[in-house]
């Protein structure tokens, strides 16, 4: 079974990276370094349904179908993941706690079985790597300490 494993730490408290990656106002600034998925009814309440849609590619229709596993706030948020057009459900997880003066984000999406998904979770991990490398930390430093978009950055 192939998985991503993604570590980062960001000089912001939990509470303002929690923000950022579960604000549906927040999370396409984010991802826009990637596919640049924009949620579509996401609320951090177990149970939700949801779509992430981002641009479609060949052979893609850019919609992911998933489902909020779980949730603690400001440490977890759990939730299922699957193609629009079906396949295998994989599992996303944000681990977030708190590192210094900051906080380390752990970021796993796990349950990619045999050729297929090997390769399905090679081309996402480079996605996420550079949403979690470049993306989420330009938006968390665009946040005021109240997790609030600066002004000039609307």
């Amino acid at each position: 079974m192939s998985a991503i494993h993604i570590v980062r730490e960001y000089p912001h408290p939990p509470l303002k990276v929690w923000r950022a990656v579960t604000d549906p106002e927040l999370i396409p600034l984010w991802t826009a370094t990637g596919a640049g998925a924009r949620p579509e009814g996401f609320a951090t309440t177990v149970g939700t349904t949801f779509r992430f849609i981002a641009k479609p590619k060949p052979g893609w229709s850019g919609v992911v179908v998933c489902k909020v596993l779980e949730v603690r706030e400001p440490a977890l948020l759990r939730y299922s993941w699957q193609d629009e057009g079906g396949g295998e459900v994989t599992e996303v997880a944000y681990r977030l706690e708190p590192h210094g003066s900051g906080t380390r984000f752990t970021y796993d999406h796990t349950g990619f079985t045999g050729a297929g998904g090997f390769f399905m979770a090679k081309i996402l991990g480079s996605v996420r790597t550079k949403m979690l490398t470049t993306g989420l930390p330009a938006v968390l430093n665009d946040l005021d300490g109240q997790g609030t978009l600066h002004p000039e950055n609307p």
